[in-house]
């Protein structure tokens, strides 16, 4: 149930992580495996978003292809970077990350506010030139976060999007969940070939993530979003407040 919550807010606000990182660790599990086994448990819930996101993706052929290599060189990156310094340096700053993704989320809406002011009414359609290099920069670094952590990451790719001139937020959500769906595959891929994925655990979570990602992901294109945001951000500065004091 947590991971059918979590991938559909994935697919509706991209925060998922808030809810099932804390569901994870309070079940006694070690932050960095919880972290590795939430990548791996959300994972095919990316698929089912992406999926029901494919309309609005229709025209956008130059951006997905552009999209996909810093995703996937930004995820390894991260993936191999949170292995490399170890569970303890992990479990020490983890608080802070989830402070800082909530924080993040709450300013979403604001942000995407002033981009839709600042900026033109560019969308990729089957002529649409391609993203710009300065983005495809930018989405490597969002990627590198992505597959350290992860939590906020779609919030970070709405913004690039934004500051790129598009303004269809049901376009921009399919392309952040195919860029998020890229980082997160090459994660979880370097999590699992090094054995730190509670694999019992993520195959469950496998399975509730797909339907949440798909149905999220349609939902996302009917029905307000404010009750899912207020909820995010009370689970996010919940889960801060408690791994802070939590002992390891």
């Amino acid at each position: 149930m947590v991971a059918a919550i979590g991938s559909g807010i994935n697919s509706i606000a991209g925060a998922g992580t808030l809810v099932t990182f804390p569901a994870i660790v309070a079940l006694g599990v070690p932050p960095l495996i919880a972290n590795a086994t939430s990548t791996v448990g959300l994972l095919p819930g990316s698929i089912g978003s992406v999926v029901g996101y494919r309309q609005e993706l229709t025209g956008a052929r130059a951006w997905l292809i552009r999209f996909t290599l810093p995703s996937l060189a930004g995820g390894a990156l991260g993936g191999w970077f949170l292995l490399r310094i170890g569970a303890d340096w992990f479990e020490r700053v983890v608080p802070y990350l989830v402070l800082g993704a909530t924080l993040l989320f709450m300013l979403r809406g604001p942000l995407m506010e002033w981009l839709k002011r600042g900026r033109g009414n560019e969308e990729p359609s089957g002529r649409a030139e391609s993203p710009r290099w300065g983005f495809l920069v930018a989405q490597f670094g969002v990627g590198v976060y992505g597959g350290y952590f992860g939590a906020g990451i779609g919030i970070l790719m709405l913004a690039t999007l934004g500051l790129m001139g598009l303004t269809n937020i049901h376009l921009m959500n399919g392309l952040k969940n195919w860029g998020g769906f890229c980082m997160n595959l090459v994660a979880a891929a370097i999590f699992a070939v090094n054995g730190v994925v509670l694999w019992p655990l993520a195959l469950v979570m496998g399975v509730g993530s797909v339907l949440g990602g798909y149905l999220g992901a349609r939902m996302a294109q009917r029905v307000g979003q404010a009750t899912v945001r207020r909820a995010v951000v009370a689970i996010g500065f919940g889960a801060f407040l408690w791994l802070l004091t939590k002992p390891f």
